[in-house]
Parts: C-alpha cells; structure tokens; sequence
C-alpha cells in the first residue's frame, strides 16, 4: 500500500492555491478532531470540512465532497472513510493511516474506561441511576433520528414504499439486515432506469469547478492497477481476519471471542446506512441470538457511546467488552472484557482502511454513475424504516420490564405487559424528547440532564 511522498508531492501541485500542511501538522490536526469530533457523523464531517477546506484550506471543496460521496457508499462509519480518505490526499498511505486511526483512537479509549466501570460499579445506587437516566433518554435520540433522514430522504411515494417495506420485513418477520439493504440496494439500482424521477438518477457529482484537482484525478488513474489492487486486498484482509484467526484458536470452547470477531466482521461488510441503522441488527444478535447483554443494556451502551467523540458505532466494544466478559474462555473477566472489545474495535474499523486504500484509485469511474446514487437513495430510505424498528424495539424494552413474543403465523408481535411499565422511565424518555423538539437542546446536554435526572430518583426511590 505504498502511496507516500511521491503522490502527496503530485497531488499538491495539482491543488493550485491549497496550503501544503506538514506530516506533522497534519499529525496534530488529526488528533484534535479526533478528541472533539462529537455529534455523530454529521457533525464529524461538518467538523472536518470546516478545519479542513474552510480554516486549512488543505483540500478545496470540490474534491471534500467528491470524497464524500464516495465514502457515502461504502459500508462502515462515513466520517472516519472520509479522515482516511482526507489524510490519504494529503500525504499518502501513512496519512491514511493516521487520520483514520486518530479519528476513533480517544473514542476507543473512553469507551474501554466506560466499559470497565459499568462492570465494577453496575451495582451502585447511584451508578446504576446514572445509566438508567442515560438509557431512557436514548429513545429520544433515535426517535430524532428516524425524524431527521426521514424528512431528508423520503421525498416521494417510492422512498416511502421502501421505508415502510423495510419496518415491516425487520420488525414483523425478521428479515436479515443484509437482505433488506441488498433488497433496497436493487430496488433502486433497476427504478432508476424505470422511474428516475422517483428514484434519484440525477447527475452525479459535478465537475470540479477550477480544473485544476484534473492531476489528482490523473494520479488516481495511474495507481488503479491489478497488481497494486491485489497487493492491497491481500495486504488488508491478513489484517483484518488476522486476529480473528488467533481468538480461534484460543483454548476453552465456551469463550465470545470467535463469536465477536466473526460476528462484528461481517456486521462490517453490511453496515450501509449508519450506525442507527446497524443498531438494531447487532442489538438483536447480541441480545437474543448470542445472549451477551441484555435489551436494557443495549441502550446502557448506546447512550455511552452518544456522550464520547468519534463513530457511535463504537458501541460495538461496548457489546463485545460485556459479551467476553461474562464468557471469558481461558482468560480472567476483566481481562477477557478488554481483550473482546479491542477484537471488535480492530474487526469494524479495520476494513474502512481497506476499502479506501483498495477503491480510492478508481473513484473517479464512480463519478457519473446514476444508477448507484440511486441504488444509495434507497438504502438511505430502507434505513429510516430500519431505524423505525429500532426505536420501537429500545422502547419496549425500555418502558416494560417483560416483553413477550406472540407469533401469528410467521408473523412475530412484541407484546409488552401492560403491568411492567416503568413509569419514571416514560417521564424521562418524554421529558428527553420535549427538551429536544420543543426546545431544541443538544443531544449532550440532553443526556447528561437525563443522566442527573436518574441518579437523584434512583436516590429518592
């Protein structure tokens, strides 16, 4: 994956009036977005665009938002494609390399130190109030969420067609996640031929405006080779199923951390759409298939995740700390927990470097093609029904402390006992979700407000 000096060098010459930022400048800027990058994907990407194009002015704009859209269809968190991207421009493979593992780095870190407290002190009055607020607050984050890519992406009768379509499929039959995108994926792929007025087979990105990133695009085209292609698959996937490998063959068959590898590397190839989106794929394995947390834990997790910097799909060490934890194999608890974290951290964001290191070359060819922006419109409105079940799952099991499953055919209902309902849970939740759409607080101050409001009832109770 030699991409270094020699490309960074061309690439800038091409760039005409961008700054030429030193490695280790670059080094220091990565590192602070990674330490604020709050407000998930949203708020990375307007944060990098912001340091990056406006204040840096390292990359021009047309070139951000060609990165961006190809990041947009790739599987995994976007905002840390788009840092791998980004520093890959700048200064090659190791200003990939760096870019995308500053972007996750604190996050990571804080994540583990969560993890490890909420197994040390789970048993606490007061801990236990503090994620029990945090996780009845949750449910209006994600409620937010179907809102706000609803309103952008369900703009006609055929995105709401795939939306409902995709509720129905996950939440009443089951439906794999990978089906239902792949089932989306297609749906837009042959509507944009049929209908692209409904189904989104606009132009593609524009043409840059100055001419001058036409170097870059030179560039690109002189790496997309066979040989180089296949130095760097063969190079990416020793390293990304490389410890996967070596937790199969760990002693002691009742240990998580073949489960988790395998588990969360393939969650990796499938996570189009988002984090929310994923959300409720890993949440029902994790839960129901491989039993590693419970319902109620999951969005413990969730609301972790909201309050610390970089991907929220960073819940996954969440899971997978608590799954290895509690089926250690040859390891003591502790260590098991951080030890099946790091293997499902290193699983998901492993293959982000991949892809754009293995695709970035020939990213150009995809600048014209309708019919994949079309096909990413639909995932885009099979998501938001996805996200749909999601919020209905995490609020069951939020409000209710039994929830049973009632098959009518092959059907499956969720049915909550009236008489489990957690009336303080509901107040909270309610309260989160006034506090956001009537008065507009952030999502932080929310779950911190949230987080308070659980430790002093659970004091009180």
């Amino acid at each position: 994956m030699s991409m270094g000096r020699t490309h960074f060098e061309e690439a800038r010459a091409a760039t005409g009036p961008q700054t030429t930022p030193s490695f280790g400048e670059a080094v220091g800027t990565w590192l602070k977005i990674g330490l604020i990058g709050f407000g998930g994907p949203a708020g990375q990407i307007a944060l990098m665009h912001r340091i990056v194009v406006d204040e840096k002015k390292w990359i021009d704009e047309p070139r951000f938002l060609h990165a961006l859209n190809y990041c947009m269809l790739l599987p995994g968190p976007e905002a840390q494609q788009l840092a791998i991207y980004l520093g890959w421009l700048l200064h090659g493979a190791r200003g990939g390399l760096v870019a995308g593992i500053l972007f996750v780095l604190p996050g990571a870190l804080v994540m583990l130190a969560l993890s490890i407290l909420y197994v040390l002190f789970a048993g606490v009055p007061v801990i236990e109030g503090l994620f029990w607020g945090l996780k009845a607050a949750v449910l209006a984050v994600v409620v937010e969420a179907v809102l706000r890519i609803g309103r952008r992406s369900l703009r006609n009768p055929a995105m709401l067609a795939i939306a409902a379509s995709a509720f129905v499929g996950i939440f009443l039959f089951g439906m794999p996640f990978p089906l239902i995108i792949g089932a989306a994926a297609l749906t837009g792929y042959v509507g944009a031929g049929l209908r692209p007025e409904l189904f989104g087979g606009g132009a593609g990105t524009p043409p840059f405006s100055d001419g001058t990133p036409a170097g870059q695009a030179a560039i690109h085209a002189s790496q997309a080779t066979m040989g180089r292609s296949a130095r760097v698959l063969c190079f990416g996937l020793v390293l990304w199923f490389g410890p996967t490998l070596a937790a199969m063959a760990l002693p002691g068959s009742d240990s998580a951390f073949t489960d988790i590898g395998v588990f969360f590397s393939k969650m990796a190839i499938v996570t189009f759409g988002g984090a929310y989106a994923v959300l409720s794929y890993v949440a029902q394995q994790a839960v129901d298939t491989y039993g590693w947390l419970t319902a109620g834990e999951m969005l413990t997790g969730l609301g972790l995740a909201e309050t610390t910097p970089g991907p929220l799909i960073m819940v996954v060490q969440f899971v997978a700390f608590l799954g290895a934890y509690r089926h250690p194999g040859p390891f003591d608890p502790m260590t098991a927990g951080i030890l099946g974290g790091l293997l499902a951290t290193w699983v998901t964001f492993a293959p982000c470097f991949l892809w754009i290191f293995l695709g970035a070359p020939f990213v150009e060819r995809l600048r014209e093609q309708r019919r994949l922006a079309a096909a990413l419109a639909a995932i885009t409105a099979a998501v938001v029904g996805v996200i749909l079940n999601l919020a209905l799952w995490f609020g069951l099991h939020m409000l209710f402390a039994r929830v049973d499953e009632l098959w009518v055919g092959p059907a499956r209902l969720l049915v909550p006992d009236p008489t489990s309902l957690d009336p303080w849970a509901l107040l909270i939740a309610v309260a989160a979700m006034v506090a956001m759409f009537r008065f507009e607080f952030g999502m932080l101050p929310t779950l911190a407000l949230s987080a308070l409001a659980g430790m002093a009832l659970r004091a009180l109770l």
